[in-house]
């Protein structure tokens, strides 16, 4: 069975403000992908949710079944997991999108945890904000 573990985070520099997010797909000890992309002005919970649409996204295209995901958003891991409602109505369409991607597998788990395990991920969020703000001050 095809198994990987993903670690997701999203940055946002002000909240809302210029964002991106990071993703580290791994396939045991191996890293298989980086994901950093800057997605323009959101919030860090929207951040959030869109590393994890991409990360979902990317888990299908590499035809992963079972999938271990690792976060330090301890409000995405609660609402993914029936701990929390999703009230917040910019939130509702990704949850809806996540989901959807979810059901694409046999097997998930979603786990809150610190932020010092989840270096990769937070490094290529920041890294996308960082390299767009520089982008756009020299113009």
């Amino acid at each position: 069975m095809k198994e990987l573990e993903i670690y997701i985070d999203g940055a946002s520099k002000g909240n809302p403000g210029p964002s991106g997010i990071g993703v580290v797909i791994c396939r045991g000890e191996e890293t298989v992908k980086n994901i950093s992309v800057y997605i323009g002005r959101a919030t860090n919970n929207i951040a959030e949710y869109t590393a994890l649409i991409y990360a979902l996204q990317e888990a299908l295209v590499l035809k992963a079944e079972v999938l271990k995901i690792n976060t330090d958003s301890q409000l995405l891991a609660r609402q993914l997991n029936k701990v929390y409602k999703v009230k917040h109505e910019n939130i509702i369409g990704l949850y809806s999108q996540a989901l959807n991607l979810l059901a694409g597998f046999k097997k998930v788990s979603i786990k809150d945890i610190p932020r010092e395990e989840n270096k990769g991920a937070d490094k290529l969020a920041t890294l996308a904000v960082k390299k767009e703000l520089e982008k756009s001050s020299f113009k």
